[in-house]
């Protein structure tokens, strides 16, 4: 494999991220998704819909460069409304389970005023040792 996950014991356990990745492998840098579809609209009306579909697309660029959802080593998930998030992040957990598994990057969420699309509700960008 080309990560490994580092959660020491001396930080508190983490839920739904690792503390550190150590990657070996060639590096995969993975532009900012959003809930665009195929044709450039935002879809979904909600976080957990442009979660589902802003994850889905970072696989699938992910997948094209020749890597898989286990070897995602940080991500970086930008809200626009970081309460909303927040009080979904059960469901928004189980789309990651479902589509990504259980190996988890290390993380960051950051709240935004907006993001380059208005219709826009999440971001997630990252990247990946392969």
């Amino acid at each position: 494999m080309s990560v490994e996950r580092v959660n020491p014991p001396e930080l508190a356990p983490p839920r739904g991220f690792s503390h550190a990745v150590v990657g070996t492998g060639t590096t995969v840098f993975l532009a900012g998704q959003t809930a665009l579809d195929r044709s450039g609209r935002i879809v979904g009306g909600d976080i957990v819909a442009q979660f589902e579909q802003a994850l889905s697309n970072l696989l699938t660029a992910l997948r094209a460069a020749g890597g898989e959802p286990g070897q995602l080593a940080s991500l970086t998930v930008y809200v626009t409304d970081m309460d909303d998030y927040r009080a979904h992040a059960g469901e928004i957990g189980r789309v990651w389970r479902r589509l990504a598994g259980r190996d988890y990057p290390a993380m960051a969420g950051i709240g935004v005023a907006r993001l380059w699309d208005a219709e826009a509700l999440v971001e997630v960008q990252g990247f990946a040792v392969v």
